[in-house]
């Protein structure tokens, strides 16, 4: 190797590290600040079951978050995954309508999620007479993080060997069974890495459950009412001016419910992989 390459080589080091660092040194910043914040403010009284102007309880919020991304992946889920087998296992390689179809999800990953917000509001709560409500919120984000599950699902297809899936077919299983017992099972920690960003930007979208779900804080019963995800109810708090305080204790049981999520998350994947060996 030249001392030009070695050069290049201790250069280009030297940016992936400051990389890593400058995403760190800002990652702990923002939890030190936000714990800082909100961790005093704490009280049994955020955590009431009925919200109102004096408790600010963020009880109903939780529930909505929850009943949300539920809702939200229960739909999205099999439709990318599906949409991603599809594309990965049954149509054929070098196909022209998968590449149109590639572009299109990477091309609806980039739009922004006010756009959506507003689309949802058009279609779903004034066009379909839905009003404000969960269900309007949840189809919304499906349509959102869909891309993001198929483009995820189709890389973690693609990097499964194929001499698995030969050998697979030489053993005498159908392509059906081969997909469901050997493609899927080997790309399921990343199907469900996948699904761990797609829980992360649910739960913290704000811009489009405004436009659809609403604003109500209220504890929903019916995917038809309306309700505010923690996301949105730290955004009322603070726009309101009169809860900031409350608002940063919102944040530290976002961060918390975030943490949660995908630890629990990450459990499960080190399981399946731990099943498979």
């Amino acid at each position: 190797m030249t001392g030009r390459a070695r050069l290049k080589e201790a250069i280009l080091r030297l940016f992936t590290w400051g990389a890593a660092a400058l995403a760190l040194a800002v990652l702990i910043y923002i939890i030190i600040f936000i714990l800082v914040k909100g961790v005093p403010y704490l009280k049994p009284s955020l955590f009431s079951w009925h919200y109102t102007s004096e408790n600010s309880s963020m009880t109903p919020a939780i529930i909505a978050t929850l009943f949300t991304a539920a809702l939200a992946l229960a739909i999205s889920v099999p439709l990318g995954v599906g949409a991603a087998i599809y594309l990965v296992e049954y149509a054929p390689r070098g196909h022209k309508a998968v590449g149109v179809i590639r572009v299109m999800a990477e091309t609806l990953a980039g739009i922004p999620s006010i756009i959506y917000g507003l689309f949802g509001l058009l279609f779903f709560v004034t066009y379909l007479h839905w009003g404000f409500s969960i269900l309007a919120g949840s189809l919304t984000l499906s349509i959102m993080i869909l891309p993001l599950v198929l483009r995820q699902t189709e890389e973690s297809l693609i990097a499964v060997p194929d001499i698995w899936r030969e050998g697979s077919f030489g053993l005498g299983a159908g392509k059906l069974r081969t997909v469901f017992r050997v493609a899927l099972p080997a790309a399921a920690p990343g199907i469900l890495a996948g699904v761990i960003l797609a829980t992360g930007r649910i739960v913290g979208e704000t811009a489009a459950l405004i436009y659809t779900a609403g604003t109500v804080a209220q504890i929903p019963t019916s995917p038809m009412q309306s309700a505010r995800t923690l996301s949105v109810h730290m955004y009322a708090l603070s726009s309101e001016g009169l809860h900031i305080n409350e608002g940063y204790a919102t944040a530290v049981v976002l961060l918390v419910v975030v943490v949660l999520i995908n630890a629990a998350s990450a459990r499960v994947a080190k399981r399946i992989t731990n099943t498979k060996k």
